[in-house]
């Protein structure tokens, strides 16, 4: 989508000199061990840095390109996909109920944290609700907008959870890996480790993502691009071993493209930064009281999680971590810990969110007309 004001060299222009801005930010952050979720704090440093450039030499601000996060999605689906392909994907369906559990636990946490910040803050209802339920910035900001509410109050509250899960979470699970010292610090040597025959396959793969996102989106399928991309890379290499004269194949996507979608995620959270120079100290306050009992929720979670199953801690905690899905798998990736169980939780979790979206939003507008009339109405 073109910004407004904003030609389409312009745009490319941008989203390139962020990109290539992430690479220098996220290597010192590759330092304190967090993996290959460096590149993300990279983007988030990137897009806030471009954006606010921007603003202070034409004295206008940018709109978030809500594209950049679709692409990240589907490039870090895609590496994900490939990298779980060859895992015990099978076992993990009996543990559906646990995910689903889990989820509804999550969900009615965000309802009762929506209602305690509505009282603290005195804002709408609505908007509170809208803030504090996981569901991801830009759907929510969406839905707040149709409803006529305070979008940007909304897309704070988000971005701050957001923003501070990604950022607590993954130190927080390398030290409980135990391996915080034996990190993999610097810049990737293998950016591009794939052979020139396979790149034909890779450029099939990527034309067969597309398409696939493409389907999932017009079926409506929850973060589209994301799953999308996922299966795309889980059955890639076993459908095109059954077609005849082929031999079996292990196409692995070079490290480059999951840099490139690391950094696209944190583009779209630091984007939103940027383009808020002028925020209210006493707002942000009062977000900060509803993510960190959000982030206390997922805590708790995780604790259920460990009750109910033979996980251990730091499974459960990625599990559970409110928000940032794509991101959470990413920590379990780079410590190839339990990816399947992981990956398998947060899809189950976008999923029932984005299912019950028309239930929740009409039990908020219920809430909403028996609340008192509020500061932000």
């Amino acid at each position: 989508m073109q910004q407004p004001g904003i030609s389409a060299k312009q745009l490319i222009i941008i989203i390139s000199l962020e990109i290539l801005l992430a690479l220098p930010f996220g290597l010192p952050l590759s330092l304190f061990g967090i993996g290959g979720v460096a590149w993300i704090f990279g983007g988030i440093a990137s897009a806030a840095l471009v954006f606010t450039v921007y603003r202070l030499l034409y004295k206008s601000s940018l709109v978030p390109n809500k594209n950049a996060r679709k692409i990240g999605q589907a490039l870090v689906g895609l590496a994900i996909g490939f990298r779980i392909a060859h895992g015990n994907l099978a076992g993990i369906t009996s543990q559906l109920p646990i995910f689903v559990f889990l989820t509804a636990f999550l969900l009615l946490t965000g309802i009762s944290i929506g209602y305690i910040y509505s009282l603290i803050s005195q804002t709408n209802l609505l908007n509170a609700m809208l803030a504090t339920v996981p569901g991801g910035v830009g759907i929510m900001s969406s839905i707040a907008a149709d409803y006529g509410r305070d979008v940007s109050l909304v897309a704070l509250v988000q971005v701050i959870r957001v923003t501070s899960v990604v950022l607590v979470i993954p130190i927080l699970a390398r030290i409980s890996a135990g391996n915080f010292a034996s990190a993999s610090i610097g810049f990737p040597t293998n950016l591009f480790n794939i052979d020139l025959q396979d790149l034909p396959l890779l450029f099939l793969a990527g034309l067969v993502t597309l398409l696939v996102v493409r389907l999932a989106g017009i079926l409506k399928i929850p973060a589209a691009p994301f799953f999308g991309a996922l299966i795309v890379g889980v059955i890639f290499n076993y459908l095109l071993s059954l077609l005849p004269f082929v031999p079996p194949l292990d196409l692995t996507p070079p490290t480059i493209i999951n840099l490139i979608g690391q950094a696209l995620l944190g583009i779209s959270i630091g984007e939103y930064w940027g383009s808020n120079p002028n925020l209210d100290k006493k707002t942000i306050l009062y977000a900060l009281i509803p993510v960190g009992m959000t982030i206390a929720a997922g805590f708790v979670a995780a604790e259920i999680a460990m009750l109910l199953t033979d996980w251990d801690w730091l499974t459960c905690l990625l599990l559970t971590a409110p928000g940032g899905s794509a991101e959470m798998i990413l920590v379990s990736l780079a410590l190839d810990h339990n990816v399947e169980i992981v990956t398998a939780g947060h899809l189950v979790r976008l999923i029932a969110i984005h299912a019950s979206l028309p239930l929740w939003l009409l039990l908020f507008r219920y809430l909403d007309g028996l609340a008192p009339t509020s500061v932000n109405d």
